[in-house]
Order: structure tokens, then sequence, then C-alpha cells
């Protein structure tokens, strides 16, 4: 399976273009890490890169810098603004010494009138660009791995190099036999492949420093019992602005994760991953990573009804389906925590019914100044199934999200303690206390982004499985009948799911407009709406039902599905380089037998 290459055509269009005589065509280089424009600034060049990488970054208000994307030789850069006649709405950036041709405006649409051919061929690309969400780059196909430990690392890249060839993609390793390789050669063995690797063993620092400034993402790899001042960090001279690091930490296998958060305020990644050397699945994870086929798994909170995700997860697990990356909110980041630390499906199952079908965490009922429940149930249970774990030691990368009602926005927690973040993605407005932290008022994460898709969209590039309860049937009437005489309700027992107010307050507080929920839905690749009409939203004892449901609305999803989960985005891409081309049976081609090359 080939990744999306340049349009030949246009390539050869746009050269003629731009080196037709008397053009107003100009030649310059770009040095790693030297911008070419920012977002904001006028578009009134239109860019092709001769030779080299850029890289296209984006920024979000109350976001980090996003790497997107990148723009390889025979590509075009900035032509959507440059039509459209806005200013730039991305920031492209050096990733390597890069030759770039440029061309003005003017003398562009000049050129353009005389060949009509080349303005059709760029709409064709910015259509395509526009259903990648109008990055106008490609995936990131050239990863750098950089030992911070003493012990090679060689190995375990070419088991990750095995493990992409099994996804039915090509791959080439290079290691530091080819630093005396000319310039060109590098591009040459890029474009002949779908990934490449390069590989720098620690004490390679000439090797390391070349590495850091040739690829498109670059991952440190350490040693999760080692702390960073024992790795002694090497100095990769990289663009600090346009975060394109990432940390992979090892472990033997029956070691546990520590130590994390002080690697992350050394290392400062935008992402890590914890690997146990030499476990196949691990492996195949950061196989996956690389390729587009990892797969992200998005739950919404739905209080009662958040049980549905168990029958969800069962099912997926079922048809093999892997989890690289978890996160949600409300009862759908406690599911997710689950995930994270890889229970199995039983012992899932097992937990969540011990602490919410079996404990009743909302029957310690208080006078309702802050809430009509003290939350110390729900702190306890919490503190029981989650103990000391921090985030980041997570097996699995996760996040989970609470709504920050002091500066009106959401707050995604991906370090910090896990139970504090669970904590604050659950306390639901007048139901359970608030978390106040850093001088702020967190509350449950459903009241700003129920179902956090979109969250997950800037985790990684792979597919993304959805389920969402947040907008099952709304409240029953009937479930605001309090038998009388009240004491009736009372020796019943009902009165431990807490007082028909806590239904009102739940979903009043977690209504989202259909143009919020139809935005965080785009984000995701396979989306599971699990019918349930008959479990009340404050329903603890609905366990059943609830999953029933779940697991039979993902087996009717999975069943309408063309192949693998894992491929999804790849068929894709596929499609938009070949419209005229039939659709994929199988999720990939027979994998290419040959094992990737072990010298330069």
């Amino acid at each position: 399976m080939k990744r999306r290459r340049s349009d030949s055509k246009l390539e050869a269009d746009l050269y003629r273009l731009f080196e037709a005589p008397g053009s107003g065509a100009s030649w310059f280089t770009l040095t790693g890490g030297e911008v070419l424009f920012q977002a904001g600034d006028p578009a009134d060049t239109l860019y092709l890169v001769r030779s080299g990488r850029l890289g296209v970054f984006r920024r979000e208000d109350g976001k980090d810098t996003d790497f997107v994307g990148v723009v390889t030789s025979g590509q075009p850069v900035g032509e959507m603004s440059l039509v459209a006649g806005t200013a730039h709405t991305s920031t492209v950036v050096a990733l390597r010494d890069t030759e770039i041709l440029a061309l003005p405006r003017d003398a562009f649409f000049t050129a353009a009138r005389k060949t009509p051919d080349i303005l059709a061929e760029l709409a064709r690309l910015m259509i395509l660009r526009s259903r990648d969400k109008g990055t106008g780059a490609n995936e990131p196909s050239v990863f750098g791995f950089v030992a911070v430990r003493d012990a090679p690392i060689r190995d375990i890249i070419e088991r990750v190099a095995e493990a992409i060839l099994g996804l039915g993609f090509t791959v080439q390793i290079i290691d530091q036999a080819a630093l005396r390789s000319a310039a060109d050669w590098f591009g040459r063995v890029e474009d002949a492949h779908d990934f490449v690797l390069y590989v720098a063993e620690r004490q390679e620092t000439a090797w390391a420093t070349l590495c850091a400034r040739q690829v498109d993402r670059l991952f440190l790899v350490g040693d999760s019992s080692a702390s960073p001042a024992e790795a002694a960090l090497p100095r990769l001279d990289i663009d600090e602005t346009h975060k394109t690091r990432d940390l992979i930490l090892l472990r033997r296998p029956g070691d546990t994760i520590r130590g994390t958060p002080s690697w992350i305020a050394t290392v400062a990644p935008h992402r890590w991953f914890h690997v146990i050397e030499g476990d196949g699945a691990d492996e195949s994870r950061i196989a996956r990573l690389i390729t587009g086929t990892s797969v992200g798994l998005v739950l919404s909170g739905g209080g009662a009804r958040a049980y549905a995700h168990l029958g969800a997860i069962r099912a997926l697990r079922q048809v093999g389906t892997p989890f690289d990356f978890v996160g949600g909110s409300s009862m759908g980041a406690v599911m997710a925590a689950g995930l994270a630390l890889e229970w199995p499906q039983a012992e899932l199952e097992a937990r969540i019914r011990a602490a919410f079908v079996e404990a009743s965490p909302l029957s310690d009922i208080a006078m309702p100044i802050i809430a009509m429940t003290r939350g110390r149930k729900v702190e306890t249970l919490l503190e029981e199934n989650f103990g000391e774990t921090m985030i980041s030691d997570l097996p699995l990368p996760y996040f989970c999200v609470s709504a920050n009602i002091t500066t009106n926005t959401y707050k995604v927690h991906e370090i910090g303690l896990l139970r504090d973040a669970l904590r604050a993605s659950i306390s639901l407005p007048g139901v359970l206390p608030p978390v106040v932290k850093d001088g702020a008022v967190l509350v449950d994460g459903a009241v700003m982004k129920s179902f956090p898709a979109d969250v997950m969209r800037d985790q990684h590039r792979g597919p993304i499985v959805g389920v969402d309860v947040s907008r099952a049937r709304g409240i029953d009437p009937k479930a605001l009948d309090i038998p009388r005489p009240w004491w009736r309700w009372i020796l019943s027992g009902a009165w431990r799911q807490g007082p028909p107010i806590v239904s009102i307050l739940m979903r009043s507080a977690t209504i989202a407009t259909g143009a919020e929920l139809a935005a965080t839905r785009a984000a995701t690749d396979v989306l599971i709406l699990p019918k349930l009409d008959g479990v009340e939203i404050r329903d603890w004892k609905a366990f059943e039902p609830a999953v029933a449901a779940g697991e039979a609305a993902a087996y009717e999803v999975l069943a309408g599905l063309n192949g693998s989960i894992t491929h999804l985005r790849s068929r894709a891409l596929d499609l938009q380089a070949a419209p005229d081309e039939p659709v994929p049976k199988s999720p990939a081609p027979e994998p290419k037998r040959r094992r990737p090359r072990k010298d330069a």
C-alpha cells in the first residue's frame, strides 16, 4: 500500500510554469528550522518545493502548536490561500535544508491564463486537500529514533519495521553508515519507500544531530527506570517552537512504569509512549503510530447510560480491535481509564459494577449548599480503583476532559494524578461538589465537551472510534415521580440513586447543541450510538440492559465496515489519490515479504 505521492502531471506542469523564461520565479534555500511563512501572513506567492521537506503547523486558541503534515518535493504550498485571496492559516517551516521556487501571485495568474489546465489541476488538488481538513500536506513518513540510553535500540527499531511490513507498507532503516551519503540519496530512498526510519545510538552524536534535522518526527528512546539526568540528553539543535519530538520509554517485562513526570518535565515531548522491550504488542503499537493505523477510542459522558461503553468495548475487543489511544469525558473518562490501565474485559466490568452498581456512589446526600452529595463516596471509589497512579505513567496514552467554569473553557487532563483528573471530569454541577485547583473551578467535562472526539484527533492520525451516549433519549417524566407517601420511596432504596432533581441537573448540565455535537462526531471514523431509551440517566442498577445495548450497537456498526478499522484512513487516502479505482476489499494488500534492509 503506497502512501499518496505528489501528482506527477501537476508537478510537471508547475515546473514548466516556474522555469519558463520570463516567468518571474525566483529560487532560494531554507535551512532546517527556518520559517517560509507564518499564519496570518498575506498569501502573495505560490511556492514549489524543489527538494527537501516542509512541515505545516497550526495553532488554535487555547491549544499547543499542532504539527499537521508534511509538504515534499514536487508539491506546491500556499496555493489555497493564494487562490482564495486570504491570509495563510498555517505556519510552514523547513524540516531540513529545502530548496524553494517562488512565483508572485500576479505572475502566477498571468501565466495560468495561458495554461488553463494548471488551474484545473490545482483545483483538483485543493479539493483533495480540503478533504484532509485543509492542511495542504501529507502525513509524516520519515521518522527518527535517537537513543538516550547506553543499550542499543537498533533491534527494537528492526522489530518495529517488521511490524510495518506486516501492515502492508514498505519501509527502510537508515543508520550511521549513511552519514557520508550525498544529500539527494536521502531523497531517493524516501521517495522509494512508504516509510523511512533513521536510527542513531547514544554515542553517535553527529549522526543523531543529522537525524534530528532530516526527519518529519523525532522519537527520543530512553529507559523508564533511568532518570533524565542519567540519560544525558543530546543537543540536537531542533526547532523548539514547532514541536515534532516524542518520547518512548522502554521497560523490562514485569517492571512497573514510574518516573514519567520527570522525563516529561525535562524533555517536554509532544507525546510519550511506554513500551515493554521485546513485547510484540507494544512494538506493533509503535508501528501503527508511524503508519497512521493506530486506533483511538473516545467515550462520551452520559451518567448510568455510559454502561453501554462496556458493551461496545467488549464487541471491539472480540473482533481484535487494538486500542492505542483512549480518552473520554465524565463517566466515559472512568471507563477509558480502565482501558489505559489495560484491565482485561472481565476486570473492567467487575470494577465498574462494584463501584457504581453495588456501591451507590451518589447516596451520600448532603444539604444542597454546593451540591446534592458530599462526593466522599465517589472519592473513595476512585482512590480504591486508581490509587496514586499518574496519568503519564499509564501504559496507554490517555486523556480526560473537565470544564473550567472560571475561564469558560474545557481542560484536557494529560498529566497529574489520575483520580484527581477523574474527580474533576465527573463533578456534575449540583450533584457532586466541584474541584478547585490552581485557582480554577473544574466541573464535569460533559458540561462543555461530552464527546471529545476532536481532542482525540489532536493526539494521532489514525482512525478514531467513538461511542456516544450523550444524545440518548432525555428524561422520562415518570422518573420524576416519587411514590407517596415519601417514606415508601426511602424504604424502597430508590433514594440511593439520588432524588429526581439529580436527573434534571445531570441532563440540563450536559445538553449540547446539534452543531456542537455534529462537529465533534465528524472527527470520528467509526461512530457507535447505542439505543438506550429504557435506561434512565441516574439508574445505576441498569447495568445489564445498558451493556447489552452498547454491544449490540457496536456489532451492528462493525458488520457494515469494509475491512479492518486500523486501515480505514489509509483506504480513504488511496481513494482520494485515485478516485476512479474500486474500494479495496481487504484491510491491506498482502504484505511484501522482503525484510527491512539493515545496511544504509
